[in-house]
């Protein structure tokens, strides 16, 4: 197939293509990872849910911040790439992104608005986030006074991210300048997230974004934008801090396995039938209360609100 000859590299849920010298197609799979291990079971439609989510989100915050897609319709990748096969055609609809190239950041941009996950667990530890010292006396799940900015190292492909300081970031990305409006855009697209799902009864606790510098220094949001793989969403009716809460994302799988006896190595153990469809049904429902659009509708139309 024309496509295989294209291939760049598979992430832990997308696989890359390139498309000339300046495109990559992000093809969305449904691939689940946790604990850094990709998962055996796949969730069925996943990887449209994540594309559909990413695409509104795209267009949501477009102001805030320059991102690399370009399309998502099949017919603009080039005949030679797929072949005009008509079964490559429907496999990629609802779940490509093509894209511009950029230059990727390695850094993983967090926003927190509660104190939750690893940011609970450093809180306890240290009183802190990432360096950004909190108040006294919060609770698993309290809101933070303001969102905060606490970025993660992207690892090598085996090993778990690190949570960083922001002068860390600077050393990164090499440009004081860069990490400073990288980490204002982040702040400025959690905000906007933020109240977009406070209309739609959902909690945004946490997202992390991935940037990339375009080859005309252009700053770019890439990947994927507040779906609920890179999120915490949590029903704003049933909020109650001082616990976990019950999420829209695959923390509902991570609580599965933590009760399981593995080491978190690969490979991962198989999910059951009722861990797949609670979890499938957990990413529909946040697609469409923060879309307000059907997802059956994306699924036979290719198209968002």
């Amino acid at each position: 197939m024309a496509l295989a000859s294209a291939f760049v590299r598979s992430g832990k849920v997308r696989d890359l293509y390139a498309v000339g010298d300046d495109r990559l197609l992000l093809v969305a799979s449904d691939r689940l990872s946790a604990f850094d291990v990709i998962l055996p079971t796949p969730i069925a439609d996943k990887g449209r849910i994540l594309t559909g989510l990413s695409r509104f989100w795209f267009r949501e915050t477009a102001d805030i911040v320059a991102n690399h897609l370009l399309s998502t319709d099949p017919a603009d990748l080039p005949a030679e790439l797929t072949g005009g096969d008509a079964a490559v055609l429907a496999g990629l609809r609802g779940r490509m992104m093509l894209g511009r190239r950029a230059e990727v950041l390695p850094v993983e941009c967090v926003v927190r608005g509660y104190v939750s996950g690893s940011g609970w667990k450093d809180y306890r530890a240290r009183g802190a986030i990432c360096g950004v010292a909190l108040p006294a006396g919060l609770r698993e799940s309290d809101r933070l006074p303001e969102p905060i900015f606490t970025p993660a190292w992207k690892a090598p492909a085996g090993a778990h991210d690190e949570n960083i300081a922001f002068e860390r970031v600077v050393e990164l990305v090499g440009d004081a300048g860069l990490a400073a409006r990288v980490r204002d855009a982040s702040l400025a697209l959690y905000a906007r997230g933020a109240a977009v799902c406070e209309r739609a009864g959902i909690i945004l606790a946490d997202t992390k974004f991935e940037f990339g510098v375009a080859p005309d220094g252009e700053l770019l949001l890439i990947d994927e934008a507040m779906t609920p793989d890179s999120s915490r969403f949590w029903d704003a009716a049933a909020y109650e801090p001082g616990r976990a809460q019950a999420s829209y994302d695959k923390q509902f799988v991570r609580d599965w396995l933590e009760a399981q006896p593995w080491a978190k190595t690969a490979p991962g153990p198989d999910l059951p039938d009722d861990v797949v469809a609670g979890t499938r049904a957990r990413y529909v429902e946040a697609y469409e209360r923060i879309t307000g659009a059907s997802f059956a509708r994306y699924l036979s139309e290719d198209v968002i609100a």
